[in-house]
Order: structure tokens, then C-alpha cells, then sequence
């Protein structure tokens, strides 16, 4: 069996961060209308996928799980992304309807952390996003039972090409019933600016009862 990774290779690996800095002065008082600042600056900076965040969800038992969707809708509800409510973050969800999202946004030496409520998203916004997609990406919802067993991968690819026979006629799909969205409405809301010697920049937004936001600088 070959060697993991040299551990001190793996130790040596690390950057200074030099490209811009975050003064509280600088962010706006609304949170999301600075991610969207954010968002659109990762966007004409052309980031690979800058809507890709990672989503982490717990089972009823605190048992944390995580992995990388791609936001799908930003407005004052929240972060919206769509998946099959089957799935493992589907059922942890459902359960335990508390999510943190991350963006991480390498080239701007940028990251922004939030936590929040989760809820799912109205039925008729879900199928009109469902709808949209591209053709093949409808069958596929409705011939993965995402996060279940399979056996091997030539039967889903037979389930594909019976559901695209099916469909061969149509190019906007029901909407599957086990498809939907889901917001995640922030109660707090990270955002990070790599800076030298560690000294990174970070500015808290936490979410007060009346509504109203406070921000604040966090040592790094």
C-alpha cells in the first residue's frame, strides 16, 4: 500500500493572504445585501461555480453531515437551494431544521460562514425552478433515489433511458413529489477576509428578536 501523504509536506502547505481587507465601516448594515456585494464580485471575477457553498446538517442526535450544493436563490428570506427531500440532508432537515452553509472564495481570499433556520420553499416556486432545468437534469431527479443503495450504476442508467423514452415528447417534466426547495433564513452571518500573518478579517452579523441586525469585528 503506498504512503499517505508526507505529513510534513501536508504541514508546509499555507499562504499569506494579501489581496484585500474588510473594514466594519465598509460592509452594509444588511447582511445579505452585503453578500450579495460579495456574490456578484465572485461573479464578475469569474469563479468557477461562485454559487457553490457547502451545506452541513445534523440528524436529531447532533450527528453532523456536509456536503457542496449550489445556491439557486438569494432574496430576504434567505439562501434558497433545491435537492430531493429523500436524500440525507433532505431527512436531517426535516428532523432537525437547522443548517450552516459556507462559501469559500479562494481567489478572493474570501469566506463567508452563516447559520440559520430551514424551512422548504413554496411548491409552486419548486416546480417553476424544476421546470427550468435542463431536460436531462429533470429525468435524473426523478430516476436517482439520491442517497439510497445501488446495486449497480448500468440500472440507473436504465432507469434514465426508460424515463427519457417516456418523456420523449416533452421538454418540461412534473415536478417530482419528493423534489423540492428549501431557505435557509440566516440568524447569523460570517464574513472573513484572508489578511497577513494570519490577522484575518472578520465581521459578525447576528440577528437580533425585533428583526434588526448588530455586526461587530471578531478577533481571528
Amino acid at each position: 500500500m503506498d504512503p499517505l501523504t508526507d505529513k510534513q509536506a501536508i504541514r508546509n502547505l499555507r499562504q499569506d493572504y494579501q489581496a484585500a481587507r474588510l473594514e466594519l465601516t465598509d460592509t452594509d448594515p444588511d447582511p445579505l445585501r452585503q453578500f450579495d456585494r460579495w456574490l456578484q464580485e465572485a461573479i464578475a471575477a469569474d469563479l468557477p461555480e461562485p454559487n457553490a457553498m457547502i451545506l452541513a446538517t445534523a440528524d436529531p442526535a447532533g450527528r453532523p453531515s456536509a456536503r457542496v450544493v449550489l445556491l439557486k436563490g438569494l432574496g430576504p428570506e434567505g439562501f434558497a437551494f433545491f435537492t430531493n427531500f429523500l436524500s440525507r440532508k433532505g431527512r436531517e432537515l426535516d428532523l432537525n431544521p437547522h443548517a450552516a452553509l459556507v462559501f469559500n472564495w479562494l481567489e478572493l481570499q474570501r469566506q463567508v460562514r452563516i447559520e440559520g433556520t430551514v424551512g422548504r420553499l413554496p411548491e409552486a416556486e419548486a416546480t417553476d425552478y424544476f421546470q427550468s432545468r435542463p431536460k436531462g437534469s429533470q429525468i435524473g431527479a426523478w430516476a436517482s433515489e439520491q442517497s439510497s443503495p445501488v446495486a449497480d450504476r448500468k440500472l440507473l442508467e436504465q432507469r434514465y433511458a426508460e424515463l427519457e423514452e417516456r418523456y420523449a415528447s416533452q421538454d418540461r417534466l412534473p415536478r417530482p413529489p419528493h423534489w423540492g426547495g428549501y431557505g435557509v433564513r440566516p440568524t447569523r452571518i460570517e464574513f472573513w477576509q484572508g489578511r497577513p500573518n494570519r490577522l484575518h478579517d472578520r465581521i459578525c452579523y447576528e440577528c437580533q428578536t425585533d428583526g434588526s441586525w448588530t455586526r461587530q469585528r471578531l478577533a481571528p
